[in-house]
C-alpha cells in the first residue's frame, strides 16, 4: 500500500531532503516547503520507502499538489 503526501498550503520547495529508492521511519522530513518566511518541513506518516518524488527544489506548489510517494514496508 503506498501512501501519497500532498501539499496542505501554497508554499515554494526550498529543500528536497530525501530521494526516491531512500528508507525513512515514522516522522523523517522528506522535503521543506517555504511559505511567508517559515520553513515547513513535510514529514512520513508511517515507515516506508520513498517510491517517487514529484517535486523540485524551487518549485511553487498549490495546495493538494503531490509531493511523493512512500510504498509501506
Amino acid at each position: 500500500m503506498a501512501d501519497e503526501i500532498r501539499a496542505e498550503m501554497v508554499a515554494n520547495v526550498w529543500k528536497v531532503v530525501a530521494a526516491a529508492g531512500d528508507s525513512v521511519d515514522d516522522g523523517d522530513t522528506l522535503v521543506i516547503l517555504e511559505s511567508m518566511k517559515m520553513e515547513i518541513p513535510v514529514l512520513t506518516e508511517r515507515a516506508g520507502t520513498v517510491r517517487e518524488l514529484h517535486v523540485v527544489e524551487g518549485e511553487v506548489l498549490q495546495e493538494g499538489d503531490l509531493i511523493a510517494t512512500v510504498v509501506a514496508g
